[in-house]
């Protein structure tokens, strides 16, 4: 191998290394967790966040929007049956949706109801989904949010 290979090598595994490592979905979420099993009550259950962050989501994916802390907002631990999940955020601001799922992929969407976002799985995994509810804008835009996890729908 050439030098000008080993090098361009080189850079673009450090390039990937810094997309990989923008949100530490290991780290203890900000905002706290709890374990839900199907059929959950009461339904929604919701947590009050402050959204945003000052790291790109789209640094995750191109389909990725918003500003988002490092650490989780919140933590799920989902133990499915046969209904559906929804996991939404609301907000009086312009907030997005970023969940890496217990199937290591990352799930994002902006602007669903509104400019609230909201993603939905017909059939659910059980595991881990991390949460981030990010918002549209500058990275000092913080806003006072809630997110939602139902079962019933949105």
């Amino acid at each position: 191998m050439s030098f000008k290979t080993i090098l361009a090598a080189g850079i673009a595994a450090a390039s990937f290394a810094g997309l990989a490592a923008a949100q530490d979905w290991s780290a203890n979420p900000t905002f706290g967790s709890v374990s839900l099993s199907a059929g959950f009550a009461p339904d929604p259950y919701t947590v009050a966040i402050t959204a945003g962050g000052t790291i790109e989501a789209s640094n995750i994916s191109s389909s990725c929007r918003g500003m988002i802390a490092n650490a989780p907002d919140f933590r799920l631990q989902y133990n499915a049956g046969s209904l559906p999940l929804y996991i939404s955020a609301y907000s009086s601001a312009d907030t997005t949706l970023v969940i890496n799922g217990p199937d290591g992929s990352w799930y994002c969407n902006d602007d669903t109801n509104g400019l609230n976002p909201s993603l939905a799985w017909g059939s659910p995994m059980s595991g881990q989904y991390d949460i981030w509810i990010g918002t549209y804008g500058s990275n000092s835009d913080l806003a006072s949010s809630t997110l939602r996890i139902s079962e019933l729908g949105d």
